[in-house]
């Protein structure tokens, strides 16, 4: 299977017009029409004082930092609540999407973040959007709760060509296994399975 992605690394600069500013630390984002995004966000309670250290860290590169958060929140249980029949649901929802604002290559739910890897159809700011609030509507809903679910920031990374769609792809695919998750086969749906 070929993969086309949208964006060739040679092709663009951080000066282009398709570079908006938002979502993760303010950095700048591709965001266009036809690109694959990696994209993950996280439950507002599992961002304790740690990962704020962590997000403070001059030194380390934003590959280095998201690489140990998520090691930290796959080992952790602080908004440890997207378990059991929830993930299905929010599955369920996401599919409903599939084909219109975005098409769904593989989504993962871990007990307290999300990872999904989509090629996009709308914006990302809109892609993110419909990630975060209608799981958060159902989360809310089933967990008899209300207010915010979700971290207001979440973080983004375009697919450059298909060696990292691959990767992308088998990282979600294998994150709730690498977790020892027991129900790890059920967190993760795959456009390829």
């Amino acid at each position: 299977m070929e993969v086309k992605t949208s964006v060739s690394p040679k092709k663009y600069s951080f000066r282009e017009k398709s570079m908006k500013q938002g979502g993760h630390l303010n950095l700048p984002h591709i965001d266009m029409k036809g690109y694959y995004q990696f994209i993950t966000f996280r439950i507002k309670e599992s961002i304790d004082s740690y990962l704020k250290q962590l997000y403070a860290n001059k030194y380390d590169s934003e590959k280095i930092k998201q690489y140990k958060m998520d090691q930290y929140l796959d080992k952790s249980i602080n908004g440890a609540f997207l378990n059991g029949s929830l993930i299905q649901e929010i599955q369920n929802y996401y599919f409903n999407h599939h084909g219109k604002e975005f098409d769904l290559y593989a989504v993962t739910i871990m007990p307290n973040h999300i990872h999904a890897l989509v090629k996009q159809k709308s914006s990302l700011s809109d892609i993110v959007r419909i990630l975060k609030g209608g799981s958060a509507h159902i989360i809310n809903k089933r967990l008899n709760r209300t207010g915010k679910v979700w971290s207001s920031d979440y973080f983004d990374k375009v697919i450059r060509d298909e060696k990292h769609f691959q990767i992308t792809y088998e990282y979600i695919k294998h994150n709730a296994f690498k977790a020892k998750l027991e129900d790890a086969k059920e967190r993760f749906y795959g456009y390829f399975e």
